[in-house]
């Protein structure tokens, strides 16, 4: 499909995250409505993923407005829903051309963009990546941020706890975001699903935690 100005325009003006971060915050609302609109559009004429990507629009908008992607390294795990991510970095008018043959690849892919930090399909890997990514950043001297953002059917395998054990231990500058959509293949169970074990197992690997449902993500730090 051909992408339609008219129809969306406020994410006519954005096809890399350079742009997007000319744009004022108050117009930030409207181009979530119009990338969800399209989103909706263009994926339901070809196939993929609806739901994750959906529930991420005003989480992608934020961080790429607030970091300096690519130079900051946003990594989704399995990528299911970094839909609205490759919409936002330069791959907008293509999204329609998910699984087809010569399209775009379902999820994120090194080498179809430089804002794809990893080629991802499988679950749980983004903390453990993010923690060689924020520690070899460091020892380079380079004031860049590593963000990884895994969901809640994600995060329940051993790698993604062993990684944020680690992490907990060495403090990398590295923002983990749990995307708790309470969405998953099936259904998630084991004790970080009731809500005193999720408390008691962030406050024992030191990662302070905040909740937020609505809204565009603040400012996190100077």
């Amino acid at each position: 499909m051909s992408f339609d100005i008219a129809k969306y325009p406020t994410l006519a003006l954005v096809d890399s995250t350079q742009e997007l971060r000319l744009l004022p915050k108050e117009s930030l609302p409207k181009l979530c409505d119009e990338l969800r609109r399209y989103l909706l559009d263009s994926v339901s004429r070809s196939s993929g993923h609806f739901a994750s990507g959906l529930g991420t629009v005003e989480l992608t908008v934020a961080l790429h407005y607030v970091y300096n992607t690519p130079f900051d390294q946003l990594i989704w795990d399995v990528g299911h829903q970094a839909y609205p991510h490759k919409i936002l970095t330069g791959r907008r008018d293509k999204i329609g051309t998910i699984r087809q043959k010569g399209g775009l690849h379902p999820f994120p892919w090194r080498g179809e963009s430089e804002y794809d930090v990893l080629s991802v399909g499988h679950s749980s890997t983004s903390i453990s990546a993010g923690i060689g990514i924020a520690v070899a950043a460091e020892k380079e001297g380079k004031d860049r941020r590593t963000v990884c953002v895994i969901g809640d059917g994600a995060i329940t395998a051993g790698m993604a706890f062993e990684a944020m054990n680690h992490a907990g231990d060495i403090r990398p500058d590295m923002l983990v975001i749990l995307n708790d959509n309470e969405m998953s293949i099936s259904e998630n169970v084991g004790a970080p699903q009731q809500p005193s074990g999720a408390a008691t197992f962030r406050q024992a690997l030191l990662f302070p935690a905040r909740r937020r449902k609505k809204g565009l993500l603040r400012r996190t730090a100077d």
